[in-house]
């Protein structure tokens, strides 16, 4: 078996140490050495080629750029480009795998150019920082092993698919199970009954062996999924400026199933933005667009929870500021996808293929490797700036919400004028409502039930209507039930009260 080759660049003088040191480290190791050989520039016996002959052709050779970047840009040729910049451009045009380690956490005392490379490495690849040699061999070996095992050299698990060894059928709900499938048989035909047995369904999704558990069946049907995996959580914040600062308005940490977890941070985010009015003069029936698509949120959030690096510390991360939402994903880009790709039509390569198979299934993603196109789509539909990507220890997606003229925006520094000027713009199309419960008032028409104004407010997790919408209207005598003897009546639905009529015109007065 012929070994691949690893060629590591960097700037020669500052990373000295670090370069052999990881050389002998994939020599040594015996996985790493029984699959790589290293390249090392300064290994190599004199010879009469020319330095960037030697070291352009030793990349076209190889199979796996690694590029340790630091404070250093390095040596400047006659068009003022470094080694190490030649170098990273040549395996981009090779289409070699890039693996970006980038030592420290600030970029304070960084060269300019330095600096400027890694923003052109962050527009192409994942990157990964590092402090100590000890955290550089660390991200090494988990791209090597990642990288065998999506070429099939060796056969490992990925994580929703390994087997939970502390799990049991007792920690599985049966009720969502039930959900499930009656949700997958009217999206997607699913083959199985609802009178299936909770181990058939299982098996059928293959989230079971040997009547064992896989990680992804506690995610996706667990009683306590966080019981097993603690920081399988979605942290929403809201900010009322562009930066985060404290105190934070409103901090919510969902936990749950990963599809209950989708459902709240996504009811999170709408009770956070603005409703469209349609007009300056409300109707008694509001079309309730909000100002970025719910799809569009949905999507991002989705693609997270499914596409999320389970093993790591972190959580996903939900922010929305004055003039965008971001989503941060604790995950990186698959190594057959650049950040350049995912504009335009690509492949899907899920990090948990089980898992995104459920949320196909129950149709949270529509298409495999469609999601990031159809968040583009959307925004470019609604007149929103396009969303934007970044990859930086981990993949974050910004959606820009109307506010955000420009990309500048995003700087703290603003111009008071142009911003007063769209502010009063923005408000002719869009009503800010804080308090969840006062959104009822807008679109209740009628005799309504709990599902009508469900889905007239496009949210989907039943408890967070109820809480945060239902009951504290009914508490504030703002509407009230049709069949108030029988309250758990599915005949039952809601009206406005004679406050609520009141109410809704003062709404409608401050518009």
């Amino acid at each position: 078996m012929k070994p691949l080759k690893i060629f590591i660049s960097s700037v020669q003088k500052e990373f000295e140490s670090e370069r052999k040191a990881l050389a002998q480290y994939i020599r040594n190791d015996a996985l790493l050495g029984t699959f790589f050989e290293v390249f090392l520039f300064e290994e190599m016996a004199a010879n009469s080629h020319t330095a960037s002959q030697v070291y352009l052709a030793e990349v076209a050779a190889a199979h796996i750029y690694v590029g340790l970047l630091g404070i250093e840009y390095g040596f400047e040729d006659t068009q003022g480009i470094s080694p190490a910049e030649h170098e990273y451009d040549e395996a981009k045009k090779q289409l070699l795998q890039k693996w970006i380690y980038i030592k420290g956490y600030t970029d304070e005392n960084r060269h300019p150019k330095e600096l400027h490379f890694i923003k052109k490495v962050g527009n192409d690849v994942s990157r990964k920082r590092f402090e100590t040699l000890e955290d550089l061999k660390k991200e090494v070996y988990n791209s090597c092993v990642r990288y065998l095992k999506q070429k099939g050299k060796i056969n490992t698990h990925e994580f929703d698919e390994s087997i939970n060894s502390e799990a049991t059928l007792e920690d599985i709900n049966p009720l969502l199970i039930q959900q499930f499938v009656r949700s997958a048989r009217a999206k997607r035909n699913f083959p199985l009954q609802e009178t299936a047995t909770v181990e058939q369904v299982l098996i059928h999704l293959n989230l079971i062996r040997n009547h064992q558990l896989t990680n992804s069946a506690i995610l996706a049907f667990g009683k306590n999924p966080q019981r097993f995996f603690t920081t399988a959580t979605l942290k929403c914040a809201h900010f009322h400026g562009l930066d985060v600062e404290k105190p934070i308005p409103d901090y919510k940490e969902f936990g749950g199933t990963a599809f209950e977890m989708a459902e709240r941070a996504v009811d999170f985010v709408l009770s956070k933005i603005s409703l469209s009015t349609g007009t300056r003069e409300l109707s008694n029936q509001v079309n309730t667009a909000y100002e970025i698509p719910r799809r569009a949120i949905a999507e991002a959030i989705i693609n997270a929870v499914a596409h999320r690096e389970y093993y790591s510390k972190a959580s996903i991360q939900i922010s929305v500021f004055k003039n965008r939402i971001e989503v941060f994903n604790p995950g990186s880009l698959p190594d057959e996808l650049e950040l350049s790709d995912l504009p335009n039509v690509h492949g899907s390569y899920p990090h948990n293929p089980l898992l995104a198979n459920l949320m196909f299934l129950t149709g949270d993603i529509e298409r495999f490797g469609t999601g990031i196109l159809e968040m583009i789509k959307l925004s470019k539909e609604a007149d929103l700036i396009a969303p934007e990507f970044v990859i930086n220890e981990g993949f974050k997606v910004i959606l820009w919400r109307p506010f955000a003229t420009t990309k500048a925006i995003h700087d703290t520094a603003h111009d008071t004028a142009h911003d007063t000027a769209h502010d009063a713009a923005h408000d002719k199309k869009y009503m800010e409502i804080s308090f969840s419960p006062s959104r009822l008032l807008l679109i209740m028409q009628g005799e309504m039930s709990r599902t009508d104004m469900m889905q007239k407010l496009e949210l989907t997790h039943r408890t967070n209507f109820k809480e945060n919408y239902l009951d504290i209207a009914l508490e504030m005598n703002w509407i009230e039930m049709t069949i108030p003897e029988k309250k758990t009546s599915k005949k039952q639905k809601y009206r406005l009260t004679k406050l609520g009529i009141l109410e809704r015109k003062k709404i409608k007065r401050n518009d």
